[in-house]
């Protein structure tokens, strides 16, 4: 069982909880300033598997911050497309 510090928490950047955590502590910044310091939320979900971790670990190490103070925001894809679209034979 690997250690909880090598657990990749956003997968599209590959970030750790290691390293979210640290950086965490040391810069005590909130949910927005994680994600520019660590690309975690930056990737192809634009944060939508990270993100309540992202706020769970800045509630655990700033007590009493709320977790929408700088919300993290999503991303829509760039250009809408259509189900048929996605479903044509070429």
């Amino acid at each position: 069982m690997p250690n909880k510090e090598s657990i990749v928490i956003c997968r599209c950047e590959e970030v750790t909880y290691g390293q979210l955590l640290s950086t965490a502590n040391e810069h005590k910044c909130t949910a927005r300033e994680l994600k520019l310091r660590t690309r975690a939320g930056m990737g192809f979900c634009s944060g939508r598997t990270c993100r309540l971790t992202l706020d769970r670990i800045i509630e655990s190490v700033i007590p009493n911050v709320s977790s929408g103070k700088i919300p993290l925001k999503y991303q829509p894809p760039i250009r809408p497309i259509t189900f048929g679209t996605v479903g044509e034979n070429q």
